[in-house]
């Protein structure tokens, strides 16, 4: 049975709390019942915050990670090596692999992998603009990051056959130190790290 509460504000509050992912209601009305205790100033800086988070932040226009500027400091700092491209599927994945300190090229956050049993084809996510990269002549090396499951296989393979035409362009897979099954966000530092070294040429991987 639901819990009724005594406030419309109290309740407004929790059920916008319980919206958030891993939050059920009674973890919401507990954050709700302890930013309350708190000063008003404290209240009033986590809801700006988050307005200002979401008025302001924006997606680089070359990888399309997170950036407050048209283009996202990894992408704009010079000592990046611009001819290494990671693909990964999401932001959380360019953070995992940043903190390995491993990889010294660029990204491409793809927003997604091609999944047909939930409606997602390669249309839906930022393959084209990576194609696109690929064809400036820049690239050299195309790392696919890209989690160990059935969707991240197909979209492994989809891409290497996307970049076919391109023969010159090395493409590359993570060694299987990042076990079957695993997402590249919950893989350990080091596993990682050791992956992005120890890469592989991705026709390798069906090729034996």
């Amino acid at each position: 049975m639901e819990q009724e509460f005594a406030s419309t504000l109290l309740e407004n509050a929790v059920s916008e709390f319980a919206q958030l992912p891993g939050i059920g209601r009674k973890t919401a009305l507990r954050l709700v019942l302890y930013l309350l205790k708190q000063q008003e100033d404290v209240a009033t800086r986590f809801g700006e915050s988050i307005i200002k988070l979401r008025k302001e932040i924006r997606y680089c226009n070359v990888c399309h990670n997170i950036s407050e500027t048209e283009t996202c400091p990894i992408c704009s700092n010079p000592s990046r090596d611009r001819s290494t491209v990671c693909v990964v599927e999401n932001v959380k994945d360019v953070m995992s692999i940043e903190n390995t300190a491993q990889h010294h090229g660029l990204y491409h956050v793809l927003g997604g992998l091609i999944s047909p049993m939930d409606g997602i084809g390669p249309q839906d996510i930022e393959i084209d603009s990576l194609v696109e990269r690929v064809q400036s002549g820049e690239v050299k090396e195309v790392i696919l990051a890209l989690s160990a499951t059935m969707e991240g296989d197909t979209t492994n393979f989809y891409i290497y056959r996307r970049l076919a035409p391109y023969p010159d362009v090395k493409i590359t897979i993570l060694a299987r130190g990042v076990s079957v099954g695993n997402e590249i966000e919950y893989t350990d530092e080091l596993t990682l790290g050791r992956s992005i070294q120890n890469r592989t040429l991705f026709s390798d991987s069906f090729t034996k």
